[in-house]
C-alpha cells in the first residue's frame, strides 16, 4: 500500500475520486492546527497533499513527493524540504480562470471608466461635459503586455484577443512555446499561438514602451523580487494601465506611487501589496488612479475542484512512474 497523507480539507467526494485512482492506496487526513506542523506529529507517508505546513524530514522518514494545495512556493523557500530531495508539485493552473477574468474586468473596468459611473451617480448630476467624463477606451487594436506568460498568462491572451487586442508576452524561455503544465479543459494557450510577439524576460523594458496595458502574472523569486521598479516605469506610455495579480512584492511600492503621482502611467489595479493586509497609512489609498482589491483574484467556488483535478493525474503519473505536471525547479524558484 502507499501511504497518502492529506491536510487539505476536501470533503468526501473529492477524496473518493483520489482513493479511485489505484486501489493500493491508503489515504489519510489530518488537520493542522494553525496551519503549522506540530512538533510532537510523525507521519510514514510517502506522497503528501499540503494545505499548508510542512514537516521536518525526521517526522516524515518515507516521504518522496509533497503536491501543494496552492500555486506558490514562497513559503517552502527557507524549509528543510526545500533543500532536500523529495519533489515538490504545485497547483498551478487552478487559478488560470477566475484570474485572468479578474485581469481583464480591471482591464475594462479602466477602459470604460467605470469609477466615473459610481461617482457621478452619489452626485445625482452628470456634469458638464458627458464627452469628457465617459467617453470609453476601446480595446479594439491596443496593446496588451502580459509579463510571465504561464497559465494565468495564457488565459488572459485566449480571452482578451477576440477583443482585437495586440498580444504581447515575456517567457523566460521564449523557445519553449508549449505549456507543460496543468490548463482546464478549453482554457489558456497550450501551443502558444496566441501571442503576437515573444520577448525574453531581458527585453521586459522594450516591450512596456508598446503597451497600453501591462498585466503581470509572474511569480516572486529573486529575479522578479523589485522587478518593477523606477526605471520600468518610466519605460510604460503615460497612458497605460498597470495591473499585479502576480506578488506584491514584485513591484517597488515606493517607485510605484511617485509614478503615479507624476503621471509615469496613467493608473495601475492592484490585488497583491508588499504588505498584507494593505496598511492603513499607504499612500495608495488616497491615488484616485488605483483600483484596490484584497488580495481575492484567487477566490472561486471551483478551487477545490480544479486542485483535485491536478492532484488526481499527478497521482496518476507519479504511481506509473511519468514526468509530473507542475514540478518545482528550486533552481528558478517555482
Amino acid at each position: 500500500m502507499r501511504h497518502l497523507l492529506i491536510t487539505a480539507p476536501f470533503p468526501t467526494h473529492l477524496v473518493d475520486k483520489i482513493r479511485a485512482v489505484s486501489p493500493n492506496l491508503h489515504i489519510e487526513q489530518r488537520t493542522l492546527p494553525n496551519g503549522r506542523w506540530p512538533e510532537e506529529w510523525t507521519t510514514e507517508a510517502e506522497i503528501y497533499y499540503a494545505l499548508s505546513g510542512v514537516p521536518p524530514l525526521a517526522n516524515a522518514p518515507n516521504l518522496q513527493w509533497v503536491q501543494t494545495h496552492y500555486a506558490g512556493v514562497d513559503s517552502l523557500k527557507d524549509s528543510e524540504l526545500w533543500q532536500s530531495d523529495v519533489l515538490i508539485t504545485t497547483s498551478s493552473g487552478v487559478h488560470a480562470v477566475n484570474m485572468a477574468q479578474y485581469a481583464l474586468t480591471q482591464i475594462l473596468v479602466w477602459s470604460n471608466r467605470v469609477p466615473n459611473w459610481f461617482k457621478y451617480k452619489q452626485t445625482k448630476q452628470w456634469g458638464d461635459n458627458r464627452w469628457d467624463t465617459f467617453v470609453p477606451q476601446e480595446l479594439r487594436d491596443k496593446t496588451l503586455g502580459i509579463l510571465g506568460y504561464g497559465s494565468i498568462g495564457r488565459e488572459l491572451a485566449r480571452l482578451a484577443k477576440p477583443f482585437g487586442c495586440k498580444i504581447l508576452v515575456t517567457k523566460r524561455d521564449a523557445r519553449q512555446l508549449t505549456d507543460t503544465g496543468y490548463s482546464a479543459l478549453g482554457s489558456g494557450d497550450v501551443e502558444g499561438n496566441l501571442p503576437d510577439r515573444i520577448y525574453p524576460s531581458e527585453a521586459t523594458r522594450s516591450m512596456l514602451a508598446e503597451c497600453d496595458f501591462v498585466v503581470i502574472t509572474l511569480p516572486l523569486t529573486e529575479r522578479t523580487h523589485y522587478l518593477f521598479d523606477e526605471e520600468l516605469f518610466k519605460a510604460m506610455k503615460p497612458s497605460a494601465f498597470l495591473v499585479n495579480v502576480g506578488r506584491g512584492a514584485i513591484i517597488k511600492e515606493t517607485d510605484l506611487v511617485r509614478a503615479l503621482k507624476k503621471g509615469w502611467l496613467a493608473g495601475a489595479g492592484l490585488d497583491v501589496y508588499e504588505e498584507e493586509p494593505l496598511p492603513e497609512d499607504s499612500p495608495l489609498w488616497a491615488l484616485e488612479n488605483v483600483i484596490l482589491t484584497p488580495h481575492i483574484s484567487g477566490f472561486t467556488p471551483h478551487y477545490d475542484d480544479r486542485a483535485t483535478d491536478i492532484f488526481v493525474e499527478n497521482l496518476r503519473r507519479y504511481l506509473a512512474g511519468e514526468p509530473l505536471l507542475n514540478l518545482v525547479d528550486r533552481g528558478e524558484g517555482y
